[in-house]
């Protein structure tokens, strides 16, 4: 859908229509037939290392070099599952695996394979900080991929730079920890930690002042959690079977009860806290019932939300929010849901397991081994939230609203919000589906400061170095894998 609305000036009104609720979704290929047709062309869905993807991209990477020589830019990120600290943990329970025989930890060549044949001016290459400390028959996954950038089309071909440093740091002085971006010290409303690696080809980085050079600039202040949601609508969970408003007042006042006498086992400190926070909190949701599970409105945020994230986020076309539709929860987890958000408020901070009453315990087998300590997490409005991951598709347990009284997981819009999607952005397929691609993506605020850093790169080139370029069009042209 974006491949296809990026050719707007502005989003055609028939767009904002379909958000707004005012009609069904329109038939865009019939409506805008060259646009669409082009974004047909631009964005595939396909396997990096299979026959078909090959033959695909190379005629594509010929052709994008016939049309820009090597003023293009690659962004990637290689699939990272076998990097990741869960990954790598579920592969050690396999009986038998052998990593080497993984073609997971080698998919990298896919990519450095695409930055041979196209040879761009830049490139920029994501993936999970487990990165770090990945190894493969004791030789480090990083230490190799790091080599293979640098290398790719020739001897120390490619310059690399870290971003995640507070000041530049010359190429001797870069540590691996370096490339880790922490998109929180960026003004994303997220504690995501994620592994950027840019590289600028030699001939570029020649004679390049060192203002040039790629870098991010750290935001004075973080983005805490209320002030990406606080001005969104507040909203009743649902129930997974029997849903209605009064089924969910009945469940509400089950779980109160259930909370209130399970706390009395805790110490009496936090038994007179989590009461008093129940306390304040049944007039709160019984004002909510009413309001049901999609309510419209929240198209403001509040007035120590930045600026420059507010004018990122809001759009003064939209009458609602879409995609910010409440999900269904089992009745018993609203107990759970509610003692964790009562905690949070009460003591700043989400309980772990130890922490949860014998009484509201669930049934998992691993409840006790603190494995899955913060197997109920609330997030916390005062500071950012934890990393949104494609999990939240499967239950919503990690992802606990900070308001009791809503007593609920997030939605796909406000997890889009900590992940700084514009309101705008919709998400197509159905809600787990919706909810992945959310949780699988770059924060855009945080892709957007990043171009903001390469594109003097290009500037300079343009005017100073390479005058050839100039006599192109302007637009950088993204290859994107």
């Amino acid at each position: 859908m974006r491949a296809f609305l990026h050719q707007f000036e502005m989003f055609p009104p028939e767009y904002y229509a379909w958000l707004n609720g005012e009609v069904e979704e329109p038939d865009w290929k019939k409506l805008f037939p060259k646009e669409w047709a082009v974004a047909e062309d631009e964005a595939r869905c396909m396997e990096l290392g299979t026959n078909g993807c090959t033959r695909f991209l190379q005629d594509r990477l010929v052709r994008i070099r016939e049309q820009h020589g090597g003023r293009t830019l690659l962004i990637g990120g290689p699939p990272c599952q076998a990097y990741s600290l869960v990954g790598r943990a579920r592969n050690s329970g396999i009986s038998g695996y052998q990593p080497e025989l993984d073609q997971r930890n080698f998919l990298y060549d896919e990519y450095v394979r695409v930055l041979e044949r196209l040879g761009p001016a830049a490139f920029v290459m994501e993936n999970v900080k487990g990165m770090l400390s990945a190894s493969v028959q004791g030789n480090a996954i990083f230490e190799q991929v790091m080599k293979d950038l640098r290398n790719a089309g020739g001897i120390d071909n490619y310059q690399l730079f870290a971003l995640g440093t507070e000041r530049p740091r010359s190429t001797e002085e870069t540590r691996p920890q370096d490339f880790v971006v922490r998109a929180e010290q960026y003004g994303v409303p997220q504690a995501r930690h994620r592994l950027i690696i840019v590289g600028l080809r030699q001939d570029v980085v020649d004679g390049l002042p060192k203002r040039f050079h790629p870098h991010l600039a750290r935001k004075p202040t973080a983005v805490s959690v209320s002030m990406a949601l606080s001005g969104m609508p507040r909203m009743r969970s649902g129930l997974s079977r029997s849903d209605s408003d009064d089924a969910w007042e009945a469940a509400m006042k089950a779980a109160t009860k259930a909370v209130e006498e399970a706390v009395a086992d805790l110490s009496s400190a936090k038994h007179v806290a989590i009461r008093a926070e129940l306390a304040r909190l049944e007039s709160e949701y019984q004002s909510i019932v009413s309001r049901g599970r999609d309510v419209q409105g929240g198209l403001v945020l509040p007035a120590n939300c930045p600026p420059d994230l507010q004018s990122w986020l809001l759009d003064p076309l939209l009458s609602r929010l879409p995609q910010n539709e409440t999900r269904g929860h089992m009745p018993s987890d609203l107990g759970r849901y509610l003692f964790a958000a009562c905690y949070g408020r009460a003591f700043g901070a989400s309980p772990k397991a130890l922490d949860f009453p014998p009484g509201l315990a669930p049934n998992h087998r691993n409840w006790s081994t603190g494995k899955f300590s913060d197997r109920f997490r609330v997030q916390m409005a005062g500071r950012p939230s934890t990393t949104v991951t494609s999990h939240i598709s499967k239950d919503g347990h990690y992802f606990i609203h900070p308001d009791p009284a809503q007593c609920r997981s997030l939605t796909v819009r406000e997890a889009a919000r900590l992940q700084t999607f514009p309101d705008n952005y919709v998400f197509l397929g159905n809600r787990t589906q919706q909810y992945v691609q959310v949780g699988n993506a770059v924060p855009p605020f945080l892709a957007r400061q990043i171009a903001d850093a390469l594109l003097p790169v290009f500037d300079y080139a343009d005017t100073k170095r390479f005058p050839a370029w100039a006599q192109r069009s302007s637009i950088l042209t993204a290859a994107t894998v």
